[in-house]
C-alpha cells in the first residue's frame, strides 16, 4: 500500500505538466497547419517532449 500512497502523494514533475500543454497544442492544429510545418501526427510525442525539455 504505501507504494500506492508514494504515487499519488508525490507532485508531479513540472515537465509533465508542460508535456501535456505542448501536446495539447500540436493536437489543436489544422491539417493545414501541420502540411505547413511538416510534421506528422506519429511524431507528436517527440516534439511536446523537445518542447517540455526547453521551456
Amino acid at each position: 500500500m504505501g507504494f500506492f500512497t508514494e504515487i499519488f502523494a508525490r507532485p508531479r514533475p513540472k515537465e509533465q505538466d508542460r508535456y501535456r500543454a505542448a501536446l495539447a497544442v500540436l493536437n489543436a492544429l489544422s491539417d493545414a497547419d501541420r502540411i505547413d510545418i511538416g510534421i506528422k501526427p506519429a511524431d507528436f510525442p517527440r516534439i511536446a517532449r523537445e518542447m517540455a525539455a526547453r521551456q
